[in-house]
């Protein structure tokens, strides 16, 4: 099977890429803000019932 290019290539954009270090985070991560909101939506919500 033909390939799209040569494997002796791959990764070069991403090795010439330069690195960037990581912003500090502003709020809570996506998994505990949607099980918060998930928490005061739903189940909040059935409580009151």
């Amino acid at each position: 099977m033909p390939s799209h290019g040569s494997l002796t290539k791959a990764g070069k954009v991403r090795s010439q890429t330069p690195k960037i270090p990581a912003k500090e985070r502003k709020g809570p991560r996506p998994i505990h803000r949607n099980r918060r909101n998930y928490k005061r939506r739903i189940l909040n919500a059935e409580q009151a019932k």
